[in-house]
C-alpha cells in the first residue's frame, strides 16, 4: 500500500518561497506517476504539477496558475517528491496534497488527472 507523507508547509509573505517534500513508501513499482494537488477553501481540488518517477527522463505537467513559479522534482533513489514554490501569491493559499498513481508511468504522467494515493496534506498560507 502506497503511503505518502508531506512536509514543508507554512506561512509566508507574498513574493516569498517554500519547498514542500513528500516521502513515499510502499510503492512496488519502478516506474509510476507522482504529483501535487491543492485545495483552497470554497474551491475544488486543483492539479498543479505532476512528474514521472523512476526513469532517466522526467515528464512533467504544470497548471497555468503555477507554471514559471513552481518546480516539481523527484529523487528516484530517495523516493522523495519535492515542490519548490517561488514568488508565492495570496491565491496560492491552500492545502497541498502529494499524490501517486502506479497504474501509469512515463509520458502518461503529464496527462492523467486521477491519482489513487493521497497524502494527508500540508497547509500553505501566503499573506499579502
Amino acid at each position: 500500500q502506497v503511503q505518502l507523507a508531506e512536509s514543508g508547509g507554512g506561512s509566508v509573505e507574498a513574493g516569498g518561497s517554500l519547498r514542500l517534500s513528500c516521502i513515499t513508501s510502499g510503492v512496488g513499482y519502478r516506474y509510476y506517476c507522482m504529483g501535487w494537488f491543492r485545495e483552497a477553501p470554497g474551491k475544488g481540488r486543483e492539479r498543479i504539477a505532476a512528474i514521472s518517477a523512476g526513469g532517466s527522463s522526467a515528464y512533467t505537467y504544470y497548471a497555468d496558475s503555477v507554471a514559471g513559479r513552481f518546480t516539481i522534482s523527484h529523487n528516484n533513489q530517495k523516493k522523495t517528491l519535492s515542490l519548490q514554490m517561488n514568488n508565492l501569491k495570496p491565491e496560492d493559499t491552500a492545502t497541498y496534497y502529494c499524490v501517486a498513481e502506479t497504474r501509469y508511468s512515463g509520458e502518461w504522467c503529464s496527462t492523467i488527472e486521477q491519482f489513487s494515493a493521497w497524502g494527508q496534506g500540508t497547509q500553505v498560507t501566503v499573506s499579502a
